[in-house]
């Protein structure tokens, strides 16, 4: 892993509302509006985090018929963390 890669990935966790989604997802998939009524926010706000997350690796979607689900990493978070 690069030091680039890695920056994004800290940079990413930084921020306590991503930390938190982070936790949400390494429980079970969730769309940015389940996301959303979780945090009592919009889902605008949400698809931000998960945009940044997703760009670090951290996250990815995967498309459920209309409904896109987001899934935690976990092995680029461990790896990360090591």
């Amino acid at each position: 892993m690069n030091v680039n890669h890695q920056g994004r990935i800290f940079g990413a966790l930084a921020s306590l509302p991503r930390r938190q989604i982070i936790a949400f997802l390494g429980q079970t998939a969730l769309s940015t509006s389940d996301l959303a009524a979780r945090f009592g926010t919009s889902a605008p706000a949400v698809s931000s985090h998960l945009s940044v997350l997703q760009h670090a690796g951290l996250v990815s979607p995967e498309r459920q018929g209309r409904r896109e689900l987001y899934r935690l990493n976990r092995d680029v978070l461990l790896d990360a963390l090591a």
